[in-house]
């Protein structure tokens, strides 16, 4: 008996190890050609692609899909045109599906995608400077009427807490500590209640804008780091230090979508400190003293505004990048800092 049972068990893999074999040769037999590809594409392009039969199998049909939506089915393995207007800037999952002689394969490629516009460079003017808490590791700033609001991270030797700022003295009016275990990132005051951010514990916090008392604390639903933070009066947006900036939903605190920000020939990673302005999203980006502007529904980079200049005008020789973008609707005018600057600058930015 054990020496039928060892035969059978012998058989079973024999044949398992035979299907698999089996099924690596098929999946063998169609490919992308991807030597026909770019390495990037713009978004108003149209991307033809092609298969390759290396074994000239009959071929009954081929369904195409673009990120697991079914997009065209085609009688051949001929060209297919992919027209990427109206697909999402970043990456494109592109699978065929291939029918031939009674027998499927799924084969797969991937494409980027950049934006069509050429961002603009845009210029801007020092309006007023005032001083700026030299102690702020500054990760949020938002007005909100007309009080400025400050979000600041924990990095060695500093404590971290968000708090309302009179922005001519630098001073705080009122603060509220961070607990030691978390680092502070992006703020944004929507309905009257305040949003924040932590670093990599995937935690948030909101708290009532009024009384600045702790009203929830809540989870992130994906698996992000928590950077810069804005809204638009409906939803929050947030950076996740990728290219990425999601879309949250502030009642059910769920990610509803994202974007991925892209200039017309490269990527922008680390997204940080954001503001909402006019319809736009004013991004920092970290490491660079620079903005960009980012149309919020595709991702595009619209605008670039170089602020290097400013650094020449900070004193505290441990100062860090630029990262704070507060918009004071009144004045029409931004106030924008950096991490452990000595000074807030109001600027006016044009074309």
């Amino acid at each position: 008996m054990k020496n039928y049972n060892l035969l059978i068990t012998i058989l079973l893999a024999f044949n398992l190890m035979s299907c698999g074999d089996r099924r690596s040769e098929i999946e063998s037999y169609f490919s992308f050609d991807d030597s026909a590809l770019k390495s990037m594409y713009q978004a108003t392009d149209k991307v033809e692609l092609s298969l390759l039969n290396t074994k000239n199998k009959s071929v009954d049909s081929v369904v195409y899909f673009v990120n697991d939506k079914r997009i065209a089915g085609i009688k051949s393995t001929g060209m297919f045109t992919l027209d990427l207007n109206g697909k999402k800037l970043g990456y494109q999952n592109v699978k065929a599906t291939v029918y031939f002689e009674g027998d499927t394969v799924s084969t797969k490629t991937r494409i980027e995608v950049a934006s069509s516009i050429v961002p603009k460079l845009m210029k801007y003017t020092i309006v007023n400077t005032y001083a700026h808490d030299i102690e702020a590791f500054t990760e949020g700033f938002e007005f909100y009427r007309d009080t400025l609001m400050e979000s600041t991270g924990t990095p060695e030797g500093y404590k971290g807490y968000f708090a309302k700022i009179d922005y001519k003295t630098g001073k705080a009016y009122t603060k509220v500590a961070l607990d030691p275990q978390y680092f502070g990132e992006g703020i944004t005051v929507l309905h009257d209640k305040i949003y924040q951010l932590t670093w990599q514990n995937q935690t948030g916090f909101i708290y009532d804008a009024n009384t600045l008392k702790k009203m929830k604390t809540f989870t992130f639903d994906k698996k992000i780091e928590g950077w810069g933070m804005t809204n638009d009066g409906q939803y929050i947006y947030q950076s996740d230090g990728t290219e990425k900036i999601w879309t949250m939903n502030p009642e059910t605190l769920k990610m509803i979508d994202f974007i991925n920000v892209y200039t017309n020939d490269s990527k922008i990673k680390s997204i940080n400190e954001l503001e909402w302005v006019n319809g736009k999203i004013y991004g920092n980006i970290w490491q660079k003293d620079a903005i960009a502007v980012i149309n919020p529904k595709t991702g595009a980079v619209e605008g670039v505004l170089d602020l290097t200049a400013l650094k020449a005008n900070i004193k505290n020789p441990k100062a860090d990048v630029l990262n704070g973008i507060a918009y004071n609707k009144k004045t029409n005018t931004f106030f924008v800092t950096g991490k452990n600057w000595d000074k807030t600058f109001e600027i006016k930015i044009t074309e």
